[in-house]
């Protein structure tokens, strides 16, 4: 059986701060209201997806890695996970203020969970808009503790104006905050662990504020300012977790790009916008603007081609 890239369909997420752009603009046909987040490389039990197509179709992806975890590559020999997850998420109000634990710290309070490194690619946003990373200036434990308590930690925060195309890299320990009117890629460890510590008083559906975690945050928190890294050449984010590139066929003068999939590790593209079709032997995919397609180890050579700007994420 030929390896092969395989088109992914993601669940969704309806998460009170969300809006409609990823029904809308990204056709992702998923019946909630607001969509906030689209989970499009995904195993986790939380919000799996699902192959589209070919032999595998309606199946989870999850199911697939099961059946043949030498798609995931020797570099993940006994495991039947993805070690990544990939969303796309949908900012039309401003969510939470939050930490993400390391792994050491998630594996000892979290029932053997990963942690969370994660990184932001923005896809479009709205004029003028912003999110929170880190702190402006050096807080104490106890400031931090008091803040959160008269929710005024805002005030104390680093807030930066974002525009389409910007990168930021998140490691654990960081306090940040996606601000509303940003659509964005989030390249992540496979984990849903986060701690929320300022949630602006909303309430669910049910008149419930959200929970807070405030006591896990303060332990894992770093309290001074973040220096944002620049450059990470010749990718766009490159750490232990996932590098991730940015792929652009525009067509004309670069409609083509070939590439190679060894047995070490899986890949995965993301369509940001645009169309086109990514084939690996006799196998062939098309894609659009917001899909996801999973390449499997040793697929061997591919070829890109179209019109589209991509995300091709590799571990």
């Amino acid at each position: 059986m030929n390896n092969k890239p395989l088109l992914l369909r993601p669940s969704g997420k309806d998460y009170l701060w969300g809006g409609r752009r990823l029904n809308d603009e990204f056709e992702k046909e998923i019946d909630l209201s607001p969509l906030a987040e689209t989970w499009e490389c995904s195993t986790h039990p939380e919000g799996p997806c699902y192959v589209v197509g070919g032999e595998y179709d309606g199946k989870e992806l999850a199911a697939v890695l099961r059946e043949h975890p030498e798609y995931l590559g020797e570099r993940h020999k006994g495991e039947t996970e993805l070690p990544i997850l990939i969303k796309f998420i949908d900012a039309k109000k401003d969510l939470s203020v939050q930490v993400h634990p390391t792994d050491d710290y998630a594996k000892e309070h979290e029932n053997g969970q990963l942690g969370k490194t994660e990184m932001w690619y923005i896809v479009d946003c709205e004029e003028g808009a912003s999110l929170y990373y880190g702190f402006s200036r050096e807080v104490s434990k106890e400031e931090f503790e008091e803040r959160i308590k008269n929710k005024t930690l805002l005030e104390v925060l680093n807030k930066v104006e974002v525009h389409k195309g910007d990168v930021l890299f998140i490691e654990p320990g960081t306090i940040h905050a996606i601000g509303k009117g940003n659509l964005i890629a989030e390249i992540q460890e496979n984990s849903n662990v986060t701690y929320r510590v300022y949630d602006y008083g909303r309430k669910d559906a049910n008149g419930k504020e959200r929970d807070l975690h405030i006591e896990k945050a303060l332990q894992v928190t770093k309290r001074v300012p973040i220096l944002r890294k620049k450059s990470f050449e010749p990718h766009i984010v490159d750490c232990d977790y996932f590098t991730v590139d940015k792929v652009v066929l525009d067509g004309q003068r670069m409609k083509k790009i070939f590439g190679e999939i060894d047995k070490t590790s899986f890949a995965s593209l993301l369509v940001l916008d645009g169309t086109g079709k990514v084939q690996s032997g006799e196998e062939c995919v098309e894609v659009q603007k917001g899909d996801s397609v999973f390449i499997t180890a040793n697929a061997g050579e591919y070829e890109m081609e179209g019109k589209f700007e991509a995300l091709l994420t590799t571990v």
